[in-house]
Order: C-alpha cells, then structure tokens, then sequence
C-alpha cells in the first residue's frame, strides 16, 4: 500500500498487509491539482464494495459512505493527525474516477492478482477458456453495446480480459488477449470462431496447445474432419449422468493425423452427446468435431473430455453469474468507461469467491456483506 498508510501502524485498526491489487503501476486519469485520494484507496473501496455485493455504481457509493471509519483507514483513506478523523470521498469522486479509468490497465491488475492469489496448480497442462460477452444494458441511441473478450482458467479465474473495437468481432482481440498471459503448458479452448489458422500458429509460438471446434465455417476442413471412419474407431471416453430431469451420455473419440490443413494440429476428435428431458420425453443427439495440437497419447480420453465440456463454464461460471447475481444486462451504465471497468470489477469478486471455495456466488456476496471485514481480507487489506 502507498507510504501514506504507514500512519497505520499506530492505530488499532487492521492494517493492510500489502497492495492488494497491484495498483501502484496503474495510470491516473486525474489531474496532479487537487489529489485527495489515492487511488489504490478508491479502486480498493469499489473492489470490496462489489465484493459485497454492490451491483451499481450508486450501491458502490453508498457502501463506502457507510464503511465504519476503521474499514476507510484501511481502504487508505487520510486519517486528521489531530483529530483521528477519516476523510471519506463525494460519490462524485468516485464516479469521476471510474468514467475516466484505464480498463485494460485494470483487467491486466486483477489478472495479476487473481493469478497470485490463486493456490498453485498441480504439476500439467492448464486449461483456459476463451469467450465473447456482450454487455447489452450498456446501449444507447448513438453507440452500440460493449463487448468484451475474456480469458478465464477453467477454475473460474478470470486472467485477461479485452474490450472489442466497434464495428469488429473477437477474432483480432484474440492475440492481444492473451499477450498479457504466460501460456507455456497450457491449453486454450474456444469456440468454432476461433479456429483461425493465424490463432494456432501464434499459440504454437507461445508454447501452448489448443482444442478447437470445427464447423461449417472452414468447409474443407470441416468435411475432412466430419467424413473419417468414426465407426471403425475405438471409443476413448464414456459418461453416463442423469441429473436437472434429464439424462446425458457422452462419448469421446479421437483420431491422429499424418497431416492436417490446420497449424500444429495432431489430433481430431469426434465429441456425441444424447440427452433426453424426462419431462417433455424429448430426444436429442449432438455431434461436435474438434481438432487439438495435442499428440496421441499426450492426455487421456477422459481429460479431453473434460476440457471439451470444461470450455462452457466460462458461460456458467463467469458470464452467467454476471448476468443472473449482478444482473448485468439489466445494468444501463453506459458512460465513459464505466461499463468496462463494473464487468473488471465483478470478475474479480467472482473469482475471489471461488478461489475461497464458493460455489454458490450469490451466497458468497451475502456472506461478505454481513462483515465489513470479510471483503477487506479478501484483498489483503485487513487480517
């Protein structure tokens, strides 16, 4: 924390234990005049209050307003010498600052600190799920919505996260996406959109292994992959479940290639899924094909399995919840950069939570609302 928190060591209250969120590199879009508050002190003030739970802008503001005075001194608000008295910022402050933040400048600091805090990995491959969300409430008359490209390990921690240019699609976001992530030995899944030649050679320069979806948007590769002897091939992985009234099985089957029209590719695989609702009786059969620079052998069946599946808990686990406990889409910021920065700040609550153990997020925010101290703990700024 900035050198102006010393002061705390003096007093009762907890002390910060270090600069949670990696703020002290980060831009200020302020003017040097008038500087009251630092602004690791309000970045960290609206990081716990959407810890907490806040889902707007104005409940941000109100949680700071109400955070008792030991909370605002560990914030790193400034404290009176004489009079012990904590200074607390106008919501207008606040707002200000969030129209006019650096948003990739913050999606690279709560990477950073996601990634630091997580628990370290079991030696092998990490997977990473690459996906799209639009953020429709952000709408107005004269612009369409924000769209944001997000990186998230199959854990539910999200690692970057980029904002499309108008009138574009993700497929040029996708490399400068992932520049900020140290991808050796990990392995990136993405939907058929991102099966472009230029993605798995740069991937392959970055030392990380891919599983793409194949569809009808590369024809000739598509039929290639589709029309092998599927039949003639031996099963690699089954799973039977029978939850949410319906009942599913999966089968997995992979095929190696001499060579293939795709960069570094080894692998293709057939996924089939039949799932059939109890309640409406309803049968249906799903095939999806896919190709992996992973070579035979490299993994089990049962491992691509579950990184095929595990490509879809970026929607469950991140953009869902989003949508469903933050109510995302319902949210009409649309000002400045605010948009960006709220879907930033909502990643990082979430993957707060789950790296702590929660599943059920909503639950989480509840719990982290009853005590003030819950959220600062959680970012390192109280014990």
């Amino acid at each position: 924390m900035p050198s102006a928190l010393d002061q705390l060591a003096q007093v009762t209250a907890p002390a910060p234990l270090t600069d949670a969120l990696c703020l002290e590199t980060m831009p200020d879009p302020r003017g040097f005049r008038g500087r009251r508050y630092l602004l690791s002190a309000l970045l960290a003030a609206a990081a716990a209050s959407v810890l907490a739970g806040a889902r707007s802008l104005t409940a941000i503001t109100e949680w700071v307003s109400d955070a008792p005075a030991w909370a605002c001194r560990a914030l790193g608000f400034p404290v009176d010498r004489l009079t012990g008295t904590v200074s607390i910022p106008h919501p207008h402050t606040l707002r200000r600052l969030l129209v006019q933040l650096d948003g990739d400048a913050l999606d690279r600091a709560i990477g950073a600190f996601l990634a630091a805090r997580a628990t370290p990995s079991e030696p092998g491959l990490r997977a990473i799920a690459v996906d799209g969300k639009a953020l429709r409430g952000s709408r107005t008359a004269t612009a369409t919505h924000v769209t944001l490209l997000a990186a998230m390990d199959h854990s539910g921690s999200v690692l970057a996260q980029c904002q499309i240019a108008d009138k574009s699609n993700d497929i040029p976001a996708f490399q400068p996406l992932l520049d900020n992530i140290d991808l050796t030995d990990s392995v990136i899944t993405a939907d058929a959109l991102h099966t472009q030649h230029a993605h798995g050679t740069y991937l392959g320069t970055r030392g990380a292994h891919y599983i793409a979806q194949v569809k009808a948007n590369h024809p000739g590769l598509f039929d290639r992959v589709r029309h092998l002897p599927w039949q003639e091939i031996t099963l690699d992985h089954y799973e039977r479940t029978r939850a949410h009234h319906r009942k599913e099985i999966r089968r997995l089957k992979t095929a190696s290639f001499a060579h293939i029209d795709y960069p570094d590719a080894r692998q293709a695989l057939q996924a089939v899924r039949w799932r059939k609702d109890f309640t409406s009786e309803k049968l249906t059969i799903e095939r999806v094909y896919l190709i992996t620079s992973l070579p035979p052998g490299a993994v089990s069946g049962p491992q691509l399995a579950a990184w095929t599946r595990g490509h879809w808990k970026i929607e469950n686990l991140l953009h869902h919840v989003r949508d469903r406990t933050f109510r995302e889409d319902d949210s009409k910021i649309h000002t400045g950069r605010l948009p960006r920065v709220m879907a930033g700040l909502r990643n990082l609550a979430i993957g707060i939570h789950r790296q702590d153990g929660h599943t059920n997020i909503a639950a989480a925010l509840r719990h982290a609302a009853r005590d003030c101290h819950r959220p600062l703990t959680a970012l390192s700024l109280a014990g």
